[in-house]
């Protein structure tokens, strides 16, 4: 049998702040590593294509 989900944890003081501008400002992506990402994916798709087959 599965285990209980924990409740989330919330956030106070500095944690909160840093996560909200975290949020509000997102790390840049390269594009070299966007590129690595879509062909993960792409890659992983079509994994997932060919095995329902």
């Amino acid at each position: 049998m599965a285990r209980p989900i924990k409740e989330t944890p919330i956030l106070f003081g500095s944690d909160a702040k840093r996560f909200e501008e975290r949020m509000q400002n997102p790390p840049k992506v390269s594009s070299e590593k966007r590129a690595q990402i879509r062909k993960s994916y792409e890659t992983v798709m079509k994994m997932m294509i060919d095995y329902r087959k």
